[in-house]
Order: C-alpha cells, then structure tokens, then sequence
C-alpha cells in the first residue's frame, strides 16, 4: 500500500467511524451530548498520525511513555493527547504537565505522586480513574467496589482534578458491563463537580459504548488498520 492509499483508508475510517456514532447518538443520546474520537496511536508512525489530524482528529492516545517521548515533536500542531496506557511511578515525570488528561490512574499511591509532580510544576493535572469493570486479573484498574475510598482520597490533592471514569471491557462483553460504568459514571458525577467524561468504547464496541454515555470513544485499528508499524 502506498502512503497516498493508506492516508485515503485513514480518511474513509474515520469518516466511517463518525457517521456510525452519528447513528448511535440520534437513537440514543442527546444532540448536545459531545462524543470525541481519540485516535490511539500505538506503533502507528508519525506521519500516519498526522493524515488523521488533517482528517479532523484533535484528539491522540498514547499508551506507552517511551514511544510518545520519541513521537510528539513529529505530530502536527492542534491535536490535543492524552496518555491511556498503564503509567509507571518512575514514569510520570515525563507524562505530567505534557498531556492534557491521564486515563489510566488505579491507586491513590499513583495519584499522590501526579499529585506531588503537578504542584512542583505549578499545574493542575486532570486525570480519570480506570475501572476494571470486567473484574480480570490481566488488566490495570480498580473494582467497582474500591472506587468510593479511591475518588474520596483523590479528591483532596490539590494537584489533580479527577474529571471522570475510564475502562476497558471484556472483549464482546455484555451491555451490562456498559451500563454498569454509565451508572458509576452519573452517580459520581452528582458528587464530584468536575466529573464530565467517560472514557470507554475501542475499535469493536465502540457503538456500544457511545450509546450507554461514552464521551471518548478510543480507537486504534478501526482508523489506520492492524498494527503494521514499527517504532
């Protein structure tokens, strides 16, 4: 495939993509709702990247510190990036104050180190909280049950704001496994102002996931296809 064929197939995705969850939200949800497509560029080369910011995108993943570091300077202006992967204590000096939003926060161990990193570097640093909703013993986040202590202590750092949830579902998981993070999601955000994002839906249910109340939806393969790059 040539770079003018695949920018075209990262063009039509995304077009794709955008009038599917067009669908979903003139069945589902509120016209004023915003649902924003992340791109999720893990191992995609820059360039590539950047087709899909001249497509619109203005809003990239980024899953591992190493290769963000390696990346950014080569994306084009306007987008904005949040980092989604699992973040290391030792590494969230590099992550802090360089991405608008941190998805992937699962202890108050890591919260009090984003927490220490903002103030020293006078900002405020937004993140969400990851649920692992699906309860599996191979990926990062918390229970449903833990998240009550995790929000209340998270919510006294004055580093950090806590804009909302974030999870990763089974793969073809139940709507019940939806609705329940809809539900986490609205009961918080009754408690907690500054919630107003949930983080969930990938390439493979990403309809269901803007139809239970999703406000990022993060897609990776379903804009510039299977993972063929090397970084």
């Amino acid at each position: 495939m040539t770079d003018e064929e695949r920018y075209k197939a990262v063009a039509d995705n995304i077009a794709r993509i955008l009038d599917e969850v067009g669908e979903e939200k003139a069945k589902y949800r509120s016209p004023d709702d915003t649902v924003r497509l992340m791109a999720v560029t893990k191992t995609v080369e820059p360039d590539v990247v950047n087709s899909a910011i001249r497509c619109g995108i203005d809003l990239l993943g980024e899953n591992r510190v190493q290769e963000y570091l390696g990346k950014k300077d080569s994306y084009l202006k306007g987008a904005e990036v949040h980092f989604i992967g699992g973040l290391q204590l030792n590494k969230a000096k590099y992550i802090v104050g360089d991405v608008s939003m941190i998805h992937s926060v699962d202890s108050l161990r890591l919260g009090n180190e984003i927490d220490r990193l903002a103030k020293a570097r006078g900002i405020v640093q937004d993140v969400l909280v990851e649920v692992n909703i699906g309860e599996e013993a191979t990926k990062h986040g918390i229970s449903e049950e833990e998240l009550p202590e995790l929000l209340a202590g998270l919510s006294e750092l004055g580093g950090i704001r806590v804009r909302g949830l974030m999870t990763i579902p089974p793969p073809g998981t139940s709507e019940k496994n939806f609705e329940r993070m809809q539900r986490l999601f609205c009961d918080n955000r009754s408690v907690y102002p500054a919630f107003d994002t949930l983080s969930m839906g990938m390439s493979a249910d990403y309809r269901l996931a803007v139809r239970f109340g999703s406000t990022i939806i993060r897609v990776g393969s379903g804009i510039f296809g299977a993972r063929e790059y090397k970084i």
